[in-house]
Order: C-alpha cells, then sequence, then structure tokens
C-alpha cells in the first residue's frame, strides 16, 4: 500500500460509508447535521486515509437494518483498504447465534470481527443487563467477535456491569464513552471510565472526541484531559485510533483528527504509540497480517467504485461470488 511511510501504518479502527440513495440515515436530522446528508464511499475515504499514512481500517454499522452488514462486508471483500467490519443484528432475538453464523460464513465473512448495538439511543440505561441482551453478547463471545459499546456518559454503569457478567467477551468502548468535552466537565465521566478499564476484557477507541468538543472552537488543549483519562485508565495496549470519519467531517478534515490523536499521544514512547495506532486493534480486532505491523492487502479499493449498492445488486452479486 501506499502512503504509510516508514515502518508500520496506522489502522483506523472507526469509520463509515453510507448511500442515502439506498437507505436514509434517520439520525442525520437539522441543520447542524445537513453535510452528512450525502453519500460517503470508501473511494472518497481512500485517497484521505492513504494521504495520512493509514494502511488499514475497520468499517462500523451505523443503522440497525440486517440488511447493512452483509453489504458492508461485500465491500470489505472487495477492498484492500478495509481490513474488518463491525456489524449489527438484533441481539435480542433468539436466533442471533445463527444469524452471525450465517453473516461469518456469507461473501466477505472472514471480515466480521466485532457487532455493535446503537445502545446511545436506548432510553433503557440499563439496556445492556436485560436478559435477552447478555444472551445476544454471550453468543457474540462464542462466535470469536468482540462487541462495540457506543453508550452515552450515563450508561456507562451498565456497560461495567455487563463486562464483568461477560469475562468472555472483549467490549470496546466507542469514542471514549463520549464526554462533555465541551462543557470541560470530567465528573462523573471520569470515574465511570476508571471503572469500566479496571475490566481486563475492557478496550477504548481515541476517537470521536472532536464533535464532543466545541465544533467551533475546539483545540488539542480542550481534548488532552479526556485523552489522558483513557491514556491512564486504560493504558496505550488497550486504547486504539479511530477517525469516526465522516461525522468528523462536521469540525475537522481527516488529516486534523490524525494530527489531533497524535498530539495527544505525544509523550508516549515509540513501542506505546504503535499500541494506539497499529497493534491494539490488529489484536483485538484479529486483522489479517503478514507481519510485524503490515497487514495483509486484497484489491485496491482506489480502483473500484465501493458505495453501498442496491439491494438487487447486492444479491446479483451473492450469487456469483456463491457459484
Amino acid at each position: 500500500m501506499t502512503g504509510a511511510g516508514p515502518g508500520p501504518g496506522i489502522v483506523d479502527a472507526h469509520h463509515h460509508v453510507w448511500d442515502l440513495s439506498v437507505r436514509d440515515q434517520d439520525w442525520i436530522t437539522g441543520p447542524e447535521l445537513a453535510p452528512l446528508r450525502r453519500g460517503f464511499a470508501l473511494t472518497d475515504l481512500s485517497p484521505e486515509a492513504r494521504a495520512a499514512g493509514v494502511t488499514a481500517t475497520v468499517l462500523v454499522q451505523t443503522v440497525t437494518v440486517p440488511e447493512e452488514t452483509p453489504e458492508l462486508l461485500a465491500m470489505a471483500a472487495g477492498c484492500d483498504l478495509v481490513a474488518g467490519v463491525v456489524g449489527w443484528t438484533d441481539l435480542t432475538a433468539p436466533d442471533v447465534a445463527d444469524t452471525l453464523a450465517r453473516l461469518r460464513a456469507g461473501p466477505g465473512g472472514e471480515h466480521l470481527v466485532g457487532m455493535r448495538h446503537q445502545v446511545q439511543g436506548e432510553p433503557d440505561p440499563r439496556w445492556l443487563l436485560r436478559p435477552e441482551a447478555l444472551r445476544g453478547l454471550a453468543a457474540v463471545a462464542e462466535a470469536g467477535l468482540v462487541h462495540d459499546l457506543v453508550v452515552k456518559p450515563h450508561q456507562l454503569p451498565a456497560a461495567t456491569e455487563a463486562a464483568q457478567r461477560l469475562p468472555a467477551l472483549t467490549f470496546v468502548l466507542d469514542h471514549l464513552g463520549k464526554p462533555p468535552i465541551a462543557s470541560g466537565q470530567l465528573a462523573p465521566w471520569a470515574e465511570r471510565i476508571r471503572r469500566l478499564a479496571a475490566l481486563p476484557n475492557t478496550v477504548c477507541k481515541l476517537s470521536g472526541m472532536v464533535t464532543e468538543a466545541d465544533w467551533h472552537s475546539w483545540t488539542v488543549d480542550d481534548l488532552r484531559p479526556y485523552a489522558d483519562t483513557v491514556l491512564d485508565a486504560f493504558g496505550p495496549g488497550r486504547l486504539m485510533f479511530g477517525s469516526d470519519w465522516p461525522v468528523c467531517r462536521l469540525v475537522a478534515t481527516y488529516a486534523d483528527v490524525v494530527a489531533a490523536a497524535r498530539a495527544v499521544t505525544a509523550g508516549l514512547s515509540p513501542a506505546e504509540r504503535r499500541h494506539v495506532f497499529t497493534d491494539t486493534a490488529v489484536r483485538i480486532y484479529g486483522l489479517p497480517h503478514t507481519g510485524p505491523g503490515v497487514l495483509a492487502t486484497d484489491t485496491p479499493c482506489d480502483s473500484v467504485r465501493h458505495s453501498v449498492r442496491s439491494q438487487d445488486g447486492l444479491r446479483a452479486s451473492i450469487r456469483k461470488r456463491a457459484v
């Protein structure tokens, strides 16, 4: 791959794609989010990521519909940049284990590394502790996958209890648990983070900080206390970088986000920075690699259009691949 420079490349452990001509992203509402009301494809991401030294990514679900995850897996199968997919399925369904098995056996299924549910949108702050949710999370662990946590600070206690109850499942906290960076407040978020991080089966993404800060005036110094908190709580060996592209584009360029992450980790040793920017994601998600810090490649996604296809087109592709 190009653009990585000397040494191991960066793994961007958190980004999205979507095509509004296929389905709506119903969370994109209001004038502030209006810049996101367009399609974002892998061909849009690739030049920005490669220019920043990114050699592999993890593509993360955005909507809670069963059709999206097979689409993301099919895209990953045709693009060397995407090394893993965090998908969605209904964790409360009685047949969740069978669904995970079908996804793993389908086109691109080898790229499935984790599952995520939009817990941040659940009105019940203890949704993760419902018996049916715990049963589904246990199935995720049995399938050899991890679970990405997208929660708000008030939902962190339930996330901590779920991680205690399911020690065989690795929980990856997205976006630092969405701390109130814009307000400058650390409590009670920081103490809740420390309780979660005290569990060995938890990991945190250094992602989503810029959109939790003041959109118009954020600086690296605004982000630093929150980054320092998770660095101290989890340690570099349980932190991984994520851009949260294209959501980050609301307030920053891709290059800005990478630069900010480098700035808040500048005090780490080279080995510790490598954990944050490469090794943790490779280890936790089990990403394919051919040597230290070098990820395996497939088809250059720059040469193919990789927006989400229509359902008819996707089904035709799946049939063709299955023959």
